[in-house]
């Protein structure tokens, strides 16, 4: 009688071997990844910083958004035979872009205000959401969230 249980452990064990080389393994990267809220200005006239507050089920953390100017990436001609490299430089776009870290971040509705240079308070609802960057084997990191400020610093989903 007491064979039994380790015999059923013995066959559990046995069983989660068999099935580790039944696919191709996938290398995730040991990457880490930040849960928060993006922030995209366009058209930053008159905006060099910015305070972001999010709230969701009564608790609110507020965080300073350091904010950078914002590039996009222009291919360079290829030149030489097609076996040769080719290369991509970071062009300024003349907007910002910033980012705050929000810990506990949930993947269900959040109320998010922006004040920028004048203190004006400029809000939005955002669903942050997970992501699978590295595909389905590395499994979902995040929840994050994007958000882009219009001319009059109206904020909308990105």
């Amino acid at each position: 009688m007491r064979c039994i249980p380790w015999i059923a452990l013995a066959a559990a064990v046995t069983a989660g071997c068999a099935g580790a080389g039944a696919g191709p393994e996938v290398a995730c990267p040991a990457i880490g990844y930040v849960t928060g809220i993006s922030l995209k200005i366009p058209a930053p006239a008159g905006i060099s910083r910015a305070t972001l507050e999010a709230c969701w089920r009564g608790q609110c953390v507020t965080r300073d958004v350091v904010l950078t100017p914002d590039t996009t990436s222009v291919a360079s001609p290829c030149t030489g035979s097609p076996d040769s490299a080719c290369a991509a430089s970071a062009v300024p776009t003349g907007g910002l872009r910033g980012f705050a870290e929000v810990p506990g971040l949930p993947a269900e509705p959040v109320r998010v205000t922006v004040r920028f240079d004048d203190g004006k308070p400029h809000t939005a609802d955002v669903t942050p959401a997970y992501s699978e960057p590295h595909g389905s084997a590395c499994g979902k990191v995040g929840p994050q969230a994007q958000l882009v400020a219009g001319p009059d610093h109206e904020l909308r989903v990105g």
